[in-house]
C-alpha cells in the first residue's frame, strides 16, 4: 500500500509533466495537497491560468484525465480559489 507521501510525490511529478502546457499560456500550477480519504488533489492556477474562462477545463480534461491515468488513488482535482461555474 502506498503512502500518502508516495502518492503525493508521483501527483508532483505529473504536475510538473504538465507544467509547460501552464507555462505556453503564461500560467502555472502548483500542487497544493492530496486528500487520501476522498481522492482529491487540489492545484492553485496563477498566471494566465488564475480566472482564464477556460481554466476548468483544462482542470478537467488535462490535468483530472492525466493524473487519474498515472495515479489510481486519485478521483478528483480541485483549483483552490476556482469558481464553481468555471469547474
Amino acid at each position: 500500500m502506498l503512502t500518502p507521501e508516495t502518492i503525493s510525490a508521483q501527483i508532483q511529478e505529473v504536475l510538473e509533466q504538465l507544467q509547460p502546457y501552464f507555462l505556453m499560456h503564461g500560467g502555472h500550477i502548483t500542487f497544493q495537497r492530496f486528500d487520501p480519504a476522498d481522492g482529491t488533489v487540489y492545484v492553485k492556477l496563477t498566471g494566465s491560468c488564475d480566472g482564464c474562462p477556460s481554466s476548468g477545463y483544462t482542470l478537467s480534461l488535462l490535468v483530472e484525465a492525466e493524473l487519474k491515468k498515472e495515479v489510481p488513488q486519485v478521483l478528483r482535482v480541485v483549483a483552490e480559489g476556482l469558481r464553481e461555474e468555471e469547474e
